[in-house]
C-alpha cells in the first residue's frame, strides 16, 4: 500500500517548501508579510513551506519575483509539477490544485499596496504630466453625477466640475504632494470634483480603447490618494475615502485585465479599508466580486468560493447583492464540476434578480438597474461555461451560448473590451459544445481586431478555448490551423 495523498505532497512539494523558507528567511519576511503581499493568509504560505499543499506555478512566479529569488523557486515548482499530479484538491480548466485556505476576513485591515508600482502600463509616457496623453477632443463632464461615480461630497445633489484646464491644474497639484510631508494640506471641493471627473473620464476611455494613457493615470493619482490618505489627521479622509476606494477599485480592475493580479489583490485589500472608512457597502461588494474572480484565476477554488459568500455577509438583505453572491459561488462550484450546487445558485442569483429595485442604485451607483440582469446573464455564461467544461455536459454548454447571446443582446454601445471577452466565452461554450467551427466563427475575428497578449483576461480566455480545440476537435485543416494562431497568441 502507496503513502496517502498529504504524504506524497510533502515528499514532492518539499524542496519546493524549504527552498521558499529560505528565500524567505534570507529577505528578512514573515510569513504574514510574504502572505500579505501575494493575496494569500499567512497559514497558507505555511503549509507551502511544509510541503503540504501544491503551489500553482502562477504563484510560484510572483514569489520567486517578491523574493528576488532569481527563478530558483519557479524551477522548484515546474520540477515538482513534473513528478505528477498529487493530493485531492480542486481540478478544471487550467486550474491547479491550490491552498484550501479561507481568505482572511474582510474586517482584518491589510496592508497598504507597495509604493513603487510593478511596471509601467500601456499608455504610460515615460516621464511629464501623464494628462498631456489626454486626446485633445476629449470632453470633461460638466456636473456630478456621470458615468455611475458621484461626488463624495455632495451625493446625488449635483454639483459642477471645473473646466479643463483648472482640472489639470488640480490633478497635478494633487499628484505632486511628497513623501516627506508631515503637515495637512488643504483640500478644497474643487479638487474632489476635477479627481471624480477625471476618473469618469478615464474609465470612459479605457472601456472604448479612446486614451491608452487612462490606465496610467489612474494609477498614478491612487498612489498620490495613498500619500494623502496616510497623513496624520487628516480632517478630510472620510470625504476622501468614497474617492479613493473608487480609484482603488479602477485599478484593480484594470490590473486584472492586464493579468498583473498580485498588484491587483492589493488595491482591492486597500480598497475594503477605505471603502469600510465610507461605509459603502456598494464598492465592498464589487471589490470582494473582483477578489472572488482573481482567487479562481489563481486556481485557489476554496478563496474563490470564500468571497463570494462574504458578499451577501457584506450587503445582508440586499438582493442585489444576494445575486451577486450567488454568482460567484456557481463560479466556484462550476469549476469543481459540481452541477447541483452550481444550477442551484445560478437559479438563487435570477430569483433574487427580479426583485432589484431601483432604490438599489443608492447603494451601488455602478449597478444601475438595467445592468444587473447583464451583470447576471455574464455570469452564468462563464458558470455554465465552466461547468461544461468540467463535466463535458453537451447540454450545459448550449445553455452557455443562450446565455451568453442574450449578455451580448444586453450590452450598451462602445464596451469594446466587454464585448470581446463575451465572445470569446460564447466561442468557448461552442467548444465545449463539441461545434469547433462555430467557435472559430465567432473567435476569429476577436484575433483579427483585437491585440492579445498571453497574461490578459482576454488572453487566458483564449487559453481555455485553445484546450478545448486542441483536445477535442484536431484532425480538420481549418480548425488546425485556428488552433495554431491561438497558440501563438496564448503561450
Amino acid at each position: 500500500m502507496g503513502p496517502s495523498p498529504d504524504v506524497r505532497t510533502a515528499e514532492v512539494w518539499g524542496v519546493f517548501g524549504t527552498r521558499l523558507r529560505q528565500w524567505r528567511r534570507r529577505a528578512g519576511l514573515t510569513q504574514a508579510q510574504v502572505g500579505a503581499r501575494v493575496g494569500y493568509d499567512h497559514t497558507a504560505i505555511s503549509k507551502l513551506e511544509h510541503g503540504t499543499r501544491k503551489t500553482p506555478l502562477p504563484l510560484a512566479r510572483r514569489l520567486d519575483d517578491l523574493l528576488t529569488a532569481g527563478g530558483d523557486l519557479v524551477d522548484a515548482c515546474e520540477a515538482a509539477e513534473a513528478q505528477g499530479p498529487v493530493g485531492t484538491g480542486e481540478t478544471g480548466e487550467g486550474v491547479r490544485p491550490a491552498p484550501a485556505t479561507a481568505p482572511p476576513a474582510p474586517a482584518t485591515a491589510p496592508p497598504a499596496p507597495p509604493t513603487a508600482r510593478t511596471g509601467p502600463l500601456p499608455g504610460e509616457p515615460p516621464g511629464g504630466n501623464l494628462l498631456s496623453t489626454l486626446p485633445p477632443d476629449t470632453v470633461l463632464p460638466t456636473s456630478l453625477p456621470t458615468y455611475g461615480l458621484v461626488c463624495p461630497v455632495h451625493g446625488r445633489d449635483g454639483c459642477a466640475v471645473p473646466a479643463h484646464a483648472d482640472v489639470i491644474a488640480l490633478h497635478s497639484a494633487f499628484c505632486a504632494l511628497g513623501p516627506a510631508t508631515v503637515s495637512c494640506p488643504p483640500l478644497d471641493i474643487d479638487t474632489v470634483h476635477a479627481l471624480t471627473a477625471l476618473l469618469a473620464v478615464c474609465l470612459r476611455a479605457d472601456e472604448e480603447r479612446a486614451w491608452p494613457g487612462a490606465t496610467a493615470v489612474v494609477e498614478r493619482t491612487l498612489h498620490a490618494m495613498l500619500r494623502w490618505m496616510a497623513l496624520p489627521a487628516a480632517p478630510y479622509q472620510l470625504q476622501l475615502a468614497p474617492l479613493a476606494a473608487e480609484y482603488a477599485q479602477s485599478a484593480g480592475c484594470l490590473r486584472l485585465l492586464w493579468g498583473r493580479n498580485a498588484t491587483a489583490m492589493a488595491w482591492l485589500d486597500r480598497l475594503l479599508v477605505w471603502a469600510g472608512m465610507a461605509g459603502h457597502v456598494g464598492t465592498e461588494v464589487a471589490a470582494l466580486s473582483d477578489m472572488s474572480t482573481l482567487a479562481r484565476l489563481e486556481g485557489d477554488g476554496p478563496s474563490a468560493l470564500s468571497y463570494g459568500g462574504a458578499i451577501r455577509q457584506a450587503a445582508a438583505g440586499r438582493y442585489w447583492a444576494g445575486a451577486m453572491s450567488d454568482l460567484y459561488q456557481a463560479r466556484g462550484h462550476a469549476v469543481r464540476g459540481d452541477a447541483r450546487q452550481t444550477l442551484g445558485h445560478i437559479d438563487r442569483a435570477w430569483s433574487q434578480m427580479d426583485r432589484v429595485g431601483e432604490r438599489d442604485e443608492t447603494e451601488a451607483p455602478w449597478l444601475s438597474v438595467a445592468s444587473v440582469r447583464l451583470r447576471v446573464e455574464s455570469g452564468v455564461v462563464r458558470a455554465l461555461r465552466d461547468l461544461a467544461a468540467a463535466t463535458g455536459d453537451r447540454r450545459l454548454a448550449l445553455r452557455a451560448v443562450a446565455a451568453a447571446r442574450t449578455a451580448l443582446g444586453l450590452l450598451p454601445p462602445g464596451m469594446h473590451s466587454a464585448r470581446m471577452l463575451f465572445l470569446v466565452r460564447m466561442a468557448d461554450a461552442h467548444a465545449c459544445a463539441r461545434d469547433p467551427q462555430a467557435a472559430i466563427d465567432i473567435a476569429g475575428p476577436v484575433l483579427d481586431t483585437t491585440e492579445v497578449t498571453a497574461s490578459t483576461l482576454l488572453g487566458q480566455e483564449l487559453r481555455g478555448l485553445h484546450v478545448r480545440l486542441a483536445a477535442g476537435h484536431g484532425g480538420r485543416p481549418e480548425t488546425d490551423e485556428f488552433t495554431r494562431r491561438l497558440a501563438a497568441v496564448v503561450r
